[in-house]
């Protein structure tokens, strides 16, 4: 079942990244599987060093691939890389050298990038608008931190006992759980929504106070008439007309209360209506095109950045200047420079709109 998961990712992985790392660290996982079976001390030294060092990479591997699940914008960076190498290398280096320290040493970096994977799961859960995706957060991050403290443990205490029976089977058992929830967030993902929105925005008209652009009328399959499409009229006034994306707190919960339904239908509405799969960027997405908007209005050319970010809706000026970079591949200055000097901006991603 492992090897053939593997297969079927392998296929995909030169176009999607989720694929591609989910594959990753599945075959860290069957390497590991090797590792751990009964007689794997008797393959020739030339197999059980390439073994051990893809084994060891697994916790680098589990930290990239959560990141390309439960992260939407997630890029793999060279840090990334540099993680899963240096992993592979200290297992090379610990089947030619044993010592206590360098034992320790591996079990702690093991463990870190099992919480940061973990981390990822956690983190977004709060905005993750794909109901499935956000219900198996906890679920796979409290398997996984149980699973890899009896695992470390168990091998401090009685080294090599998980190829030997109980030991053997509970950690089959575990094994195969990491692997069934892997399984279900692929497949969740490979039919989620696009992380574009459903409805388009290219036709985009200049709303009735001539600030910001309102979406057409919604289209297509995805906005279809049904009893979460009606809401699409109230959403569209608290944030178009109301302008709450300009509060810094604002959360799913706040905004379920404005329209006073439940959590789970604004989730199912933005998500299932509008192709979304986060809150924080669709929110965002209104914050930019403000900001972008008063970067570009002559009479604004002295007035603080800073001032900007928060009256769109940011908390702070970091946060701002990423989040504007990565949309319009420029920082806050650059852009305002740019519209003075009449030079052409780079086209930025569509911001999400209704």
């Amino acid at each position: 079942m492992l090897l053939l998961r593997i297969v079927v990712l392998a296929r995909n992985a030169r176009n999607d990244q989720v694929s591609r790392y989910s594959a990753l660290l599945l075959m860290g996982i069957a390497a590991y599987v090797v590792e751990s079976a009964p007689g794997f001390g008797a393959l020739a030294f030339s197999w059980r060093v390439p073994i051990h060092a893809l084994s060891c990479g697994t916790p680098a591997a589990f930290w990239i691939a959560m990141g390309t699940i439960f992260v939407d914008e997630f890029h793999p960076r060279w840090y990334h890389a540099l993680a899963w190498l240096a992993l592979a290398t200290l297992g090379t280096v610990e089947t030619f050298i044993h010592s206590f320290p360098l034992s320790v040493l591996h079990s702690a970096t093991l463990l870190f990038f099992v919480l940061l994977g973990i981390w990822h799961a956690l983190a977004g859960r709060a905005s993750d608008l794909m109901e499935g995706r956000r219900r198996l957060r906890i679920l796979l991050a409290v398997t996984t931190a149980l699973y890899t403290v009896l695992t470390v443990a168990s091998d401090w205490l009685w080294p090599g006992g998980l190829s030997t029976a109980p030991f053997s089977l509970a950690n089959a058992v575990g094994l195969v759980a990491l692997i069934f929830l892997f399984a279900v967030l692929g497949s969740l993902l490979s039919t989620a929504e696009p992380l574009v929105p459903a409805i388009a925005t290219s036709g985009a008209t200049p709303s009735t106070d001539g600030d910001l652009p309102t979406a057409p009328s919604p289209t297509g399959p995805d906005a279809a008439p049904g009893p979460d499409a009606t809401l699409i009229p109230a959403l569209r006034k608290l944030i178009e007309h109301n302008r709450v994306y300009r509060e810094p707190d604002l959360s799913i919960t706040s905004l379920s209360q404005k329209l006073n339904i439940p959590e789970y239908r604004l989730r199912r509405l933005i998500n299932g209506q509008l192709g979304h799969r986060n809150f924080s960027t669709f929110i965002n997405g209104y914050r930019l095109a403000e900001a972008e908007a008063a970067l570009s209005d002559p009479a604004q050319a002295e007035v603080p950045i800073l001032t900007i970010a928060l009256d769109a809706g940011f908390g702070s000026i970091g946060p701002f200047n990423r989040a504007f970079k990565a949309h319009t591949g420029l920082t806050p200055t650059e852009y305002r420079r740019a519209g003075r000097e009449g030079v052409p901006s780079p086209i930025p991603k569509q911001p999400s709109r209704l």
